[in-house]
Formats: structure tokens, sequence, C-alpha cells
């Protein structure tokens, strides 16, 4: 069974920093792009960054590009969202999928920015 378990998000001022965690199971991680989705209230869920199997080419939303930082760790199945200089805009519910699975989604992990 496909399974996501995030973790890290919490409540940060404008400006800080947050590290977001996934745990992937339920399939060969190391054969997946993948992903952090995001979604804040009223909003549908957009992309927000990528990372590649090979090479680990990453590509964000132009939205977070500069401030956000994905990277993976194939042997432990995790793969990671460093988020620096975060503005309000960034408050939603993240989430992990790879892009060619999107299904096993999990509860996501609250990122709220307020001063």
């Amino acid at each position: 069974e496909v399974q996501f378990v995030e973790s890290g998000g919490g409540l940060v001022q404008p400006g800080g920093s947050l590290r977001l965690s996934c745990a992937a199971s339920g399939f060969t991680f190391s054969s997946y792009h993948m992903s952090w989705y995001r979604q804040a209230p009223g909003k549908e869920r957009e992309l927000v960054a990528t990372i590649t199997v090979r090479f680990d080419i990453t590509t964000y939303a132009d939205s977070v590009k500069g401030r956000f930082t994905i990277s993976r760790d194939n042997d432990k199945k995790m793969v990671y969202l460093q988020m620096n200089n975060l503005k309000l805009e960034d408050t939603a519910v993240y989430y992990c999928n790879a892009p060619s699975i999107q299904t096993g989604w999990g509860q996501g992990t609250q990122v709220t920015v307020s001063s």
C-alpha cells in the first residue's frame, strides 16, 4: 500500500524557516520522481517542487523559487522541503507524493505563516 507521512509543519513568523519531511512506503521509492504540493484554504492543491529520480534535478513553482529547496534520501525513502524566508502566502497544508502515483495521500502537515 502506497503511503506518505508528512511532518515538520508549524507556526512561523514571516521571514522564518521550516523543514518538512515526508516518509514514503509501499513502492520503489528510488524509481520515482517526488514532489511537494500544498493546498491553501479555499484553493486547489498546487505543485510546489519536484525532484527527479536521476541526478536530483529540481524544479520549483515561481512563487517559491529561490526560497524553497527539495531534496531526497533514497536509502531512507524520505523527501524533504527546506523552506526559508517564509511569506504569509505560504500558509497551507503541505503534502508529498510521486507525480506518477498520485494516490495514498497523507494527512499533510500544516504550515502557518503569521505575525
